[in-house]
């Protein structure tokens, strides 16, 4: 599926690195800058909810769109309390994955990371911790 992805969202203009393992995600993450991710639940080694409950845990604030076969209420609900921003189940449209993407890339960076320091305090909204 990945390589499926890849070759579309070229295809739309869009540049891809594909990451085979969630501990390829991390590092992957943390040495350069993305607009988006796409994160399948089902990686091997780090699944892609513990995959970005890392993420959002190292201040990666990446827009994140996890894709799943899962598609309880339940699922989708861990899904954004890991730190996801979205959640498409499998199977799905390809036009609906390259809309979903366009919006969360209309975000601004900025907004997602802004954090205001108090004193010696540094409230950090999104990880809902100071």
């Amino acid at each position: 599926m990945a390589s499926l992805l890849s070759r579309g969202l070229r295809e739309e203009g869009y540049t891809v690195d594909v990451a085979g393992y969630g501990e390829d995600a991390l590092l992957m993450a943390a040495a350069a800058t993305y607009d988006a991710i796409v994160l399948d639940v089902m990686l091997p080694g780090l699944d892609g909810l513990e995959t970005c409950r890392r993420l959002r845990k190292q201040e990666v604030w990446t827009p994140v769109l996890i894709l799943s076969a899962h598609n309880a209420v339940d699922d989708r609900v861990a899904g954004l309390d890991a730190g996801a921003d979205d959640y498409l189940t499998k199977p799905f449209s390809f036009s609906e994955l390259l809309a979903r993407l366009r919006a969360l890339t209309r975000r601004a960076a900025l907004e997602r990371s802004f954090t205001i320091d108090v004193g010696h305090l540094r409230p950090a909204r999104a990880a809902r911790r100071v």
